[in-house]
């Protein structure tokens, strides 16, 4: 969703030599306008704005001041069944390869002390998109390209729009009620807490956030924090959208618990249990598995992540409903948007071919978000 600035050079773009240093994250020190689809200028000497166009080619201009950056021309449209426009940002850290100065990102999240950050929005009306707060994760300290995990802060949402995936729930962060989605853009997943009505600007704890998608699973913390950003992803409009004021601080210390505790809490009188069903089909050198998750506890899983180990001479090669990954022998696999949520009683399946190099065996054992699971 966020293209590289070398793809700009790569394209073979000349610039005149002043909008050169704003495209390649110039300082600005007065009032800027960056029209180039990925120009970047720096502000306070600590972070970087980006103009970011990358969902259409009609003109994206915004204004950089010392404090924010405003929107003062977007031409695109598109469709509200598909992806935005651009994702013009203020951000922390770094960003395919373009890093804020100074910065301590990337830093593993089991070294992160406290990681607060405040945000003003300007909003205007007629126009469709959504005000978002981007934190980035991944399992490596990647400086560069697709993070695997995106948590999105949906402040504002205007239009016909909605988060990738599904609704999964209801979560209480930052003393806020958020409806919580889930699920994957092809390129990584996805979990997204929206506002039920517009928050103009918020000064909250983003490990609260980071903690929060460590407990439902989709991470570990032994993942890193790469970049957390602000802005704005139109779909249609948005002349006159701003962030006015930005700042984020991120401090190791290592004082985040390293033992995290279960993705579901069970409220009083309830009860956390699970059974897996696990069907397989083989073959001289290949097989396919289909997984059936049933939770026989009395409250509702919200998000899941399935820790299984495969006998020797097996290896996934792709799935369905799940997204699935292999090291050595240890499975994880993560629920999809449409699946991460299930009820009492009720089931998520999903499923997946590998090679086979041998005789063939089923999994003995599993659990789920770290809790052991019977055999169905």
């Amino acid at each position: 969703m966020k293209r590289p600035l070398r793809a700009l050079l790569a394209a073979g773009l000349l610039l005149s030599g002043s909008l050169f240093a704003v495209a390649l994250g110039g300082t600005a020190s007065a009032d800027t306008q960056i029209c180039e689809q990925y120009g970047s200028t720096t502000i306070q000497g600590r972070y970087v704005v980006q103009n970011n166009k990358w969902g259409t080619t009609a003109q994206q201009c915004i204004n950089v001041t010392s404090t924010g950056f405003e929107i003062t021309t977007q031409n695109g449209s598109n469709p509200t069944n598909g992806a935005p426009t651009a994702y013009p940002s203020v951000f922390f850290g770094c960003h395919y390869t373009n890093c804020s100065p100074g910065t301590n990102l990337p830093i593993q999240v089991s070294q992160i002390s406290s990681a607060t950050s405040s945000i003003n929005y300007r909003y205007v009306s007629g126009a469709t998109y959504n005000a978002s707060y981007d934190i980035w994760l991944d399992p490596s300290p990647k400086r560069d390209g697709v993070n695997q995990m995106e948590i999105m802060i949906w402040l504002n949402r205007q239009g016909s729009i909605q988060p990738i995936g599904s609704r999964v729930g209801n979560t209480t962060l930052a003393g806020r009620t958020w409806e919580v989605w889930q699920g994957s853009n092809g390129s990584n997943n996805v979990i997204s807490y929206v506002a039920p009505s517009a928050i103009s600007s918020l000064n909250f704890s983003v490990l609260e956030f980071i903690n929060d998608v460590r407990n439902r699973g989709a991470i570990t913390n032994s993942w890193y924090l790469t970049s957390i950003q602000a802005g704005f992803e139109p779909w249609q409009g948005g002349v006159g959208l701003a962030v006015t004021s930005f700042s984020a601080n991120v401090n190791g210390g290592g004082n985040n618990p390293t033992t995290p505790p279960p993705a579901t809490t069970p409220p009083p009188g309830g009860s956390s249990g699970c059974a897996v069903k696990y069907t397989p089909n083989s073959w001289n050198n290949g097989f396919t598995a289909d997984v059936q998750i049933t939770n026989t506890g009395s409250s509702t899983i919200n998000g899941w992540t399935l820790n299984y180990t495969l006998p020797s001479g097996q290896q996934v090669t792709n799935a369905w409903n799940a997204t699935v990954s292999q090291s050595g022998s240890s499975v994880t696999a993560r629920n999809a948007g449409h699946n991460g949520s299930i009820a009492p009683g009720g089931t998520a399946s999903f499923g997946y071919q590998g090679t086979l190099n041998g005789s063939y065996s089923s999994p003995t054992s599993f659990s789920l978000n770290g809790t052991s699971c019977s055999r169905a």
